[in-house]
């Protein structure tokens, strides 16, 4: 009884109470507040899997992190740079350009052109691995950032589902690997779950990793919420609060 929880695996959650299965409760560590606990679980563990688990990240790689001022992006760049990566990432503005470089991002660029910039700044290269969260209009670009044998993580697709692609594309781009990876399958025992939950969890209780909640809405206005998320005017995490 009293046991402080968060979970990312709920479901019918836009209510003041709501059911989640045992395994599925993510404990809650002493010194941080709740509304920083439910900001976390999804984008945070999301983060976690894709730098430990899709593509695991060395010191001294280059990362290109898509959408740097999101949710994702603003943990994923810090992560990333924990780790002794250089990371490079897209903004569409100014002042998400100011929130992805307050995160820690190396070099921040605009989405027009960037894989052209990604390759300038890796000396023609490429980067080790893209995250790439926004889909169809970045799928192409993201491809042509990549050095021999890079990856290709496209973990969401915010503006459109990518078309089906040709495998000798990834031929052509120089052994290019691609991977389509999704939170469930990173979560499938209370172990991973707990592993993932309480480094993410115990980064942002010691000050290592800043959680950005960059709008709240009350649970009466869910709808708002829904058309500042799709009309991009959102930064970080968008809390409903009930």
């Amino acid at each position: 009884m009293g046991d402080r929880i968060a979970t990312a695996e709920g479901k019918r959650t836009y209510a003041e109470y709501m059911v989640v299965d045992a395994e599925k409760a993510l404990p809650v560590p002493d010194g941080l507040d709740l509304e920083t606990a439910a900001a976390l679980p999804l984008q945070g563990m999301t983060a976690h899997y894709l730098i430990n688990s899709s593509f695991r990240v060395e010191p001294g790689q280059t990362a290109l992190v898509h959408a740097g001022a999101g949710g994702v992006g603003l943990l994923l760049i810090q992560m990333l740079k924990s780790k002794g990566a250089r990371v490079i990432t897209t903004v569409s503005t100014d002042e998400k350009a100011e929130l992805a470089e307050a995160a820690g991002a190396d070099h921040v660029i605009r989405y027009s052109g960037f894989s052209e910039h990604a390759r300038e700044l890796t000396n023609g290269a490429g980067v080790d691995v893209v995250y790439d969260g926004v889909g169809r209009d970045t799928f192409d670009g993201s491809l042509v950032s990549l050095r021999i044998r890079g990856s290709l993580v496209l973990f969401g697709a915010a503006s459109g589902p990518v078309p089906p692609v040709d495998p000798q594309r990834l031929n052509s781009g120089g052994s290019l690997f691609l991977t389509r990876p999704t939170l469930k399958h990173h979560l499938l025992n209370p172990q991973e779950r707990l592993w993932r939950s309480s480094e993410v969890f115990g980064a942002a209780a010691n000050g290592s990793l800043s959680v950005r909640i960059g709008a709240r809405f009350p649970l009466s206005a869910a709808a708002d919420a829904h058309r500042a998320l799709e009309g991009r005017a959102t930064t970080g995490k968008v809390l409903l609060v009930p």
